[in-house]
């Protein structure tokens, strides 16, 4: 365990000065595992783990739903989503924080990547909130967590990434998100509702004719927006039902996207075609680069013994399943600060899979509170990159206004997880279901 401990301390030495997360767990992983085998045995570790890992045929849905997000993204659909959320929620004080949210939860679902949502919301959502004299607190820091959202409502390449470490269906893991998506969703909602009751300066002195409650409803919005929901639907629909596996799912996707984007007029030019496959692939790289570095890294502490030590302590000191769950999401919550979601994903879960499974937890059920507490590291301090995302697209926000804005959020976030804990049924009664 000593080892496994230094190594877990050099890694966020190493990545506190601005050392790639990929690289650092790279090189802590090999000068690890060479400590206990030698070099040559770690660098041939090295080069089966990654390549075990690009083969593996569980990961080709990540690629392909990352390339459904950049279409969807090129479509411009945005804009129409916010305007059909509006449509929706938008004459209630507050509607338009309340329409950035659901907007946003929609948005980031197909995008598979919350800084894009986050940046890409900025630019749709703040100015309008703006107009209507919404304080920088509660617009940036509803753009900033409506972003987080797609984590948990599927098809999330997370989840994916969970699902491989915890050696679980796909499909029954992105199902068990879509209640607690849609009930963390309503929180933000009530949030919204309770900081505008509160705080009645965050909506300003605007004067009620231009205020979004006289705003009447665009009778067009859902029908502009209709080819994204069934597409989502169809999605959703075919592996709830078993008619889709995942990764056909994702293909139907990307090819519903595809022709989404033909029948807006997109990618009609060669150079489209271009930026779409480059910005897919290089998002894509990035993913595996840190899962396949997180693996490496994950061998070297399995070899010191860690994870056995760790359930040889929970028996020591007679830990329930609930109080290891506890101890995990303070741990995940705590990283969440330094390390960004996806690192704490593939370097946490791993460890504690042991103790997990002994203890007879379920470990999709676990899954989807793994995800909300790496959701709440993207907009805590010190780190909270989606805060950061906000703040570099919109550079006169005060960062300091959007991190007060974000606490209930982060209410929102915890009382999300402390339900999914107390009803277990949130999770899993739609995997229950599913044929």
């Amino acid at each position: 365990m000593t080892e496994a401990m230094i190594g877990f301390a050099a890694l966020i030495a190493i990545s506190l000065v601005g050392v790639p997360l990929a690289f650092s767990t790279l090189i802590v992983g090999i000068v690890g595992f060479a400590y206990f085998r030698g070099y040559e045995a770690a660098v041939y570790m090295a080069g089966q783990q990654v390549a075990d890992m690009i083969t593996s045929s569980s990961l080709v849905v990540v690629p392909i739903f990352i390339l459904m997000g950049e279409l969807i993204r090129r479509c411009g659909i945005t804009d129409e989503l916010y305007e059909f959320s509006q449509s929706v929620v938008g004459r209630f004080r507050g509607g338009l924080a309340m329409s950035t949210v659901v907007s946003s939860g929609a948005f980031s679902a197909v995008c598979g990547s919350s800084i894009a949502t986050a940046a890409t919301m900025t630019k749709v959502a703040m100015p309008p909130m703006r107009r209507y004299g919404y304080h920088d607190a509660l617009s940036s820091s509803t753009v900033a967590a409506g972003g987080t959202l797609g984590m948990l409502i599927p098809p999330s390449v997370p989840m994916v990434i969970y699902a491989i470490f915890a050696q679980e269906d796909i499909g029954r893991l992105w199902i068990a998100g879509v209640l607690p998506g849609m009930l963390m969703m309503g929180l933000f909602v009530l949030a919204i509702m309770i900081m505008v009751r509160v705080v009645p300066s965050l909506l300003g002195n605007v004067p009620a004719e231009n205020s979004e409650n006289s705003v009447p409803a665009r009778k067009g919005s859902a029908f502009r927006a209709q080819g994204f929901l069934v597409l989502f639907l169809v999605i959703i629909g075919g592996i709830y039902l078993g008619i889709f596996t995942p990764t056909e799912a994702a293909s139907v996707g990307a090819f519903g996207a595809f022709l989404f984007a033909l029948q807006r007029g997109k990618m009609r030019r060669l150079v489209e075609y271009r930026e779409v496959i480059s910005s897919a692939a290089g998002i894509s790289a990035a993913i595996f680069a840190i899962a396949g570095c997180a693996l490496i890294f994950g061998q070297f502490v399995n070899i010191s013994g860690l994870p056995y030590d760790l359930l040889a302590l929970t028996r020591e000191w007679e830990l329930t399943g609930l109080q290891l769950i506890l101890a995990i999401s303070v741990l995940c919550i705590l990283l969440g600060m330094v390390f960004e979601s996806l690192g704490i994903l593939v370097l946490v879960i791993p460890i504690f899979l042991p103790s997990l499974s002994a203890h007879g937890v379920d470990l999709i059920w676990f899954g989807v509170i793994a995800i909300i507490l790496i959701e709440i590291g993207l907009i805590t301090p010190p780190l909270g990159i989606n805060v950061f995302t906000v703040k570099a697209a919109q550079r006169d926000i005060n960062i300091l206004d959007t991190f007060k804005g974000i606490i209930p959020f982060v209410f929102a976030m915890i009382v999300t997880v402390g339900l999914v804990i107390a009803f277990p049924t949130i999770a899993l009664w739609m995997p229950d279901l599913m044929r």
